[in-house]
């Protein structure tokens, strides 16, 4: 999930960029060949896309109030959401992690974390034709071998288990396979790439949070954290780590990027880094725009918050006078092109943020989108092998290699009962 951080750049969850504009899979801009593109189609048929975080179930909060039959999936969808069954088909998905993501303002956070994964699992009981529940790397295989979409869930941000290790369990139990430390505000125990720094990476709680998330055999995610959180996790993790949603920070310079000392642990580590889709992170004009659009209302007497008719107005004004730039497929191959340099292919993966934000680059408009980037990369020479390992392979491994560490963990030791207040005090 990407929170608003302007006006003139919202990423407003379930809000599709264009909803009028044609859907990936017909849009010709930044495309590969159309040989390229065939043989992308082919590739997924065989090692379809495991996409790190959608946000569908929050899109689905905020517009209907998880009424599903309002937001259909089995049908259209392209007027309201960048996901739907068919566009995920067409867009060759074979696993989704659902995004149980909650806002880290909100009263009652594990309250609505509960209802984040209850939405999820209404979706999974209500379309099993299409989608499996799944838990375990072999519960993905299982699905791929059905034809149908793995669903699993991660929580998006600690703020989700209240400083509590119970808690963490209990999500754990209810299938959450994945946590991301923080979302865009600190925690208590982690700090957060764009919040300003509290503890200096993990405190001593966080530490634990680590270790008993390695027990459990639930990934640790660093998407969203700072680089001295992600540093602090690595130094502390014994299972592999992974960012659900994250670019390079070397190709755009985002607090929410990976810069390349993170990027070369992660051979070592075993981890894997899913590239995002949010022109703001990937583009650096974007970054520039997003930027230039939140000084012009500050000096207008407007948080770039603000979304009142007043406030967007003079919003709308700046973007007439100052166009959007936009990013492409190609801007998206830059940043694997870049991290399979530092941290090679093993350790990458594809995370789009769908529904989570309201702009995507061409090419890549909504869910049906991923075989225009793999025939990207098929024109820059990526082989069959190295893109079967992209999209499905090395995610698929990461989550078996957790359970491994997990099984291990448990017969040396069990639940940490561990508070913030006895370590953090």
């Amino acid at each position: 999930m990407t929170r608003m951080t302007s006006i003139g750049s919202p990423d407003s969850p379930g809000s599709p960029s264009s909803p009028s504009s044609p859907s990936s899979s017909d849009s010709p801009g930044s495309r590969g060949s159309l040989r390229s593109l065939d043989g992308a189609r082919a590739l997924l048929a065989d090692f379809p896309v495991v996409d790190g975080h959608n946000d569908l179930p929050w899109a689905l909060r905020e517009q209907v109030r998880y009424d599903i039959g309002a937001r259909d999936i089995a049908g259209d969808q392209s007027a309201h959401l960048h996901t739907d069954l068919a566009r995920l088909r067409a867009g060759g998905v074979g696993a989704q992690y659902w995004s149980v993501y909650v806002r880290s303002d909100l009263p009652g956070a594990v309250t609505a974390t509960l209802e984040q994964i209850d939405c999820v699992r209404q979706l999974i009981e209500r379309y099993p034709a299409d989608l499996r529940g799944a838990r375990t790397a072999a519960d993905m295989e299982a699905a791929r071998a059905e034809g149908r979409i793995a669903s699993l869930m991660g929580a998006e941000g600690g703020h989700s288990i209240d400083n509590s290790l119970a808690t963490l369990r209990q999500l754990y139990e209810l299938g959450v396979r994945y946590m991301t430390l923080t979302h865009n505000d600190n925690v208590a125990w982690a700090d957060s790439a764009t919040d300003e720094p509290a503890v200096g990476g993990l405190s001593p709680f966080g530490h634990e949070v680590v270790r008993e998330m390695n027990r459990l055999g639930m990934l640790v995610d660093l998407s969203h954290v700072a680089a001295t959180t992600m540093r602090d996790a690595l130094d502390t993790s014994v299972a592999p780590v992974i960012f659900s949603h994250s670019s390079s920070r070397a190709v755009c310079d985002h607090p929410r990027n990976i810069p390349d000392d993170v990027l070369e642990r992660l051979p070592a580590n075993g981890g894997v880094a899913m590239v995002t889709f949010v022109p703001k992170f990937v583009l650096q004009a974007a970054v520039d725009w997003t930027e230039a659009a939140d000084e012009n209302m500050r000096e207008r007497g407007f948080h770039h918050l603000d979304s009142t008719a007043e406030a967007m107005k003079v919003h709308r004004a700046f973007e007439e006078s100052n166009p959007r730039p936009v990013a492409t497929a190609s801007t998206v191959a830059d940043h694997l092109d870049h991290m399979r340099e530092v941290a090679g292919v093993d350790h990458l993966g594809i995370g789009g943020d769908y529904d989570g934000t309201a702009f995507t680059p061409e090419g890549l408009n909504d869910v049906s989108g991923y075989p225009n980037l793999i025939a990207e990369l098929l024109d820059r020479g990526w082989s069959k092998t190295d893109l079967a390992k992209l999209t499905w392979q090395n995610s698929v491994r990461v989550l078996g290699a957790t359970e491994d560490v997990a099984r291990a963990e448990q017969s040396r030791r069990g639940p940490s009962n561990a508070t913030l207040e006895q370590l953090d005090s």
